[in-house]
């Protein structure tokens, strides 16, 4: 019979008779029956209805009575004989006087039937089952259900994008059936239909982007990053930062863009997406993911727009220059990191290992949080380097207590167990400082560059100590070119002054190598140049160019105006001055809040702020590279075909970033979809399943 979704149906035939032929049953007990209730009625066993038969004649006087529980246990395994003197064996069909104790019964069972508990079903299917009259459960009826069906499609159709999952989702058979299972009429879209729809909404969500871009006043700085798809295609992903006139940072998604043939289809591909959002004249910054290509890019951007007189710079991320210098620091000890890993990932599968571990480390429990960090990242690999230093007896004894499940082979010799504690040692500053830039709320340039130089330092202390093994020095030595060739691609002017410009920085904390004379000077020159006076045409002189008069010709106001910008340019370099003249603000300070309250101290330096603290010194968020959420955002967009990845995962972000999710610029309200189907009556899937419950 097909189950339709909704309340049950008024056919109670089969109900009546079930009742006619209990006559003993009240009129309470005959009222019609849900299906909760009817699954508390038992069911009754064939079997044991016509043990206590016989035919008319040969009565046989009732045995004295036994427990019931040994007799309903072990009676039910024989087949009592037409004339009710003797009992046969269901498996084997010996025969038994009807007199033997069921004693005797059951030690047959346990030495000719092993298991005979388990062949219960094997045997009922064997014997023939005596003729009565039971009468059939009543079957569950239920209506037909009232549903938008397009509404359940775009609930579908947000969870495919939220989640980043490919189209071919929609022709699944297993979620269809699941679908139908509640309502047979349902009909999810073909995917053909799904593809034009999700091409239909990034059109008219591009637009609202280029809209709220076309709103910013300030300098935008831009992020690249590079990926390839299980497809073998190569994608670019370009992302906006902006700080605005209430300093709140803005990020947003602009383009996922196919780059097939490197660098110079890299740079036409960033000259195609500023020009479209109408933003390649705001342009201040851009960040790469450190690849030769992505270097070469950004030359011929730099090129492209000193040519045009817009102040532009290109820099490397500093979350990958870490990364690479980690790197080669855990090179030695890979070997052994990937022992343990196995050995947790072991343990992360197993209940009993892990109840085991717990109890043995009830002092660590603030620092490990258990299923264990096991990812190939640089947080599992210091989780793997942590546990070893800090309880490698703990690990041992789990290890020999399951060496049977998990053999010998995870286990650490002396000398692997030593070079893993030496390098726990050295790189344990470097976690903390990759822990630092997760979680740090405003990772700018000059918390990074501060943090960079410290790298070096450390770095340094190694090469040049005495009690470095060589095997570590060598490996510090690798670290250290990579950390100096950072350092050289970073360090230039735009770099400087979103540093100073870091009210916990400023020139204080500086890297030497970059805090220098000719650097201050020409922060000062450009400052001057362009925050001085275009920005603020109305703060000295109360002139605004909506003001002038009409005609081509210089207004007398306007003359007026000029004289006194001029008159200004010796206050707006004491602005600079009296900023650097104070002492930072606290590591822990907000920057953004700090420049909030402060700006009105400084109005034509926090201009100037707004533009440089956008320059991002990585090019994806730290967290991402750094620990195992960057694996869950691999997963999702290596998964998707090409002919969809820019429009989901594009969609996907900037319904993120608090865009309206439109389609034909209708905005399609989900909540709305959710509430009416909430609030469909009884007699629906909601009503059905409330019932249920």
């Amino acid at each position: 019979m097909r189950f339709e979704a909704g309340t049950f149906g008024d056919k109670t035939g089969n109900m009546m008779d079930w009742h006619v032929n209990n006559p003993y049953k009240s009129m309470k007990e005959m009222e019609p029956k849900t299906m909760m209730d009817m699954a508390l009625i038992p069911t009754m066993d064939p079997i044991d209805i016509a043990l206590g038969s016989s035919e008319k004649g040969n009565a046989v006087p009732a045995p004295k009575p036994r427990k019931k529980s040994m007799t309903s246990l072990y009676l039910k395994f024989f087949e009592t004989a037409p004339d009710g003197k003797s009992r046969k064996c269901k498996f084997c069909k010996q025969n038994y006087s009807i007199a033997t104790a069921t004693g005797n019964l059951g030690r047959h069972l346990n030495h000719r039937h092993p298991g005979y508990d388990r062949q219960q079903g094997d045997a009922d299917m064997q014997v023939s089952q005596p003729s009565v009259s039971v009468s059939k459960k009543p079957q569950l009826q239920v209506k037909s259900v009232s549903v938008d069906f397009d509404h359940l499609n775009w609930l579908l159709l947000r969870w495919l994008i939220g989640s980043s999952l490919p189209i071919s989702i929609f022709e699944d058979e297993g979620l269809s059936n699941c679908f139908k299972f509640l309502n047979p009429s349902v009909k999810l879209w073909p995917r053909e239909r799904v593809q034009a729809i999700i091409l239909e909404v990034f059109k008219s969500m591009v637009e609202d982007v280029k809209t709220s871009l076309e709103q910013v006043n300030s300098r935008v700085s831009i992020t690249l990053d590079f990926w390839t798809s299980y497809e073998k295609v190569s994608y670019m992903s370009i992302t906006g930062h902006w700080i605005d006139e209430n300093w709140s940072s803005h990020k947003v998604l602009l383009d996922i863009s196919h780059v097939p043939y490197g660098g110079a289809e890299i740079y036409q591909t960033l000259l195609k997406v500023l020009k479209m959002f109408n933003i390649d004249k705001k342009i201040l910054s851009c960040t790469y993911d450190n690849s030769q290509s992505a270097i070469h890019s950004g030359h011929n951007l730099k090129e492209d727009l000193d040519g045009r007189k817009v102040p532009f710079c290109y820099i490397p991320c500093a979350a990958r220059a870490l990364n690479l210098i980690i790197e080669d620091g855990l090179k030695t000890v890979k070997p052994a990191i990937s022992k343990v890993r196995e050995f947790v990932l072991e343990m992360n599968a197993s209940l009993e290992i892990t109840h085991d571990f717990k109890q043995l480390t009830t002092g660590y429990q603030d620092v490990w949080k258990l299923p264990l960090d096991a990812s190939t990242r640089w947080s599992g690999e210091y989780t793997m380097l942590d546990i070893v230093r800090k309880a490698p007896s703990v690990i041992e004894t789990v290890m020999r207590k399951h060496e049977e499940n998990l053999g010998t082979r995870y286990m650490l010799n002396h000398t692997e167990k030593n070079v893993m504690n030496i390098v726990h040692v050295f790189l344990e500053p470097f976690y903390k400082t990759t822990n630092n830039l997760c979680t740090s709320k405003s990772p700018t340039i000059g918390l990074v560059l501060f943090f960079m130089d410290h790298v070096i330092e450390m770095i340094s202390t190694c090469t040049e100590g005495r009690g470095s093994p060589d095997w570590l020095k060598a490996a510090a030595g690798e670290m250290a070119k990579k950390a100096w060739s950072y350092s050289t691609q970073v360090h230039n002017l735009f770099t400087y002054m979103s540093a100073i410009l870091d009210p916990r920085i400023k020139g204080d904390l500086l890297p030497e190598n970059l805090n220098s004379e000719s650097n201050l000077e020409e922060a000062r020159n450009h400052f001057v140049r362009n925050y001085s006076t275009s920005h603020f045409p109305s703060i000295g002189n109360g002139y605004s160019a909506q003001d002038s008069e009409e005609g081509s010709s210089v207004s007398f106001a306007e003359e007026i105006a000029r004289k006194r910008r001029r008159v200004s340019m010796g206050t707006t370099m004491d602005e600079l001055s009296q900023y650097l003249s104070e002492p930072p603000a606290p590591i822990a300070t907000d920057v953004l809040e700090w420049w909030k309250v402060n700006s009105t101290r400084y109005p034509r330096l926090s201009v100037m702020a707004r533009d440089y603290l956008a320059i991002q010194a990585t090019s994806v968020a730290p967290d991402e590279l750094f620990s195992s959420k960057g694996d869950e955002i691999d997963k999702q967009r290596k998964c998707l075909y090409h002919s969809n990845a820019q429009a989901v995962l594009c969609i996907r972000s900037w319904t993120q970033s608090g865009y309206k999710f439109k389609f034909r610029s209708t905005e399609i309200d989900f909540e709305k979809l959710l509430e009416s189907s909430a609030s469909v009556p009884d007699g629906t899937i909601v009503g059905f399943e409330r019932r249920l419950k």
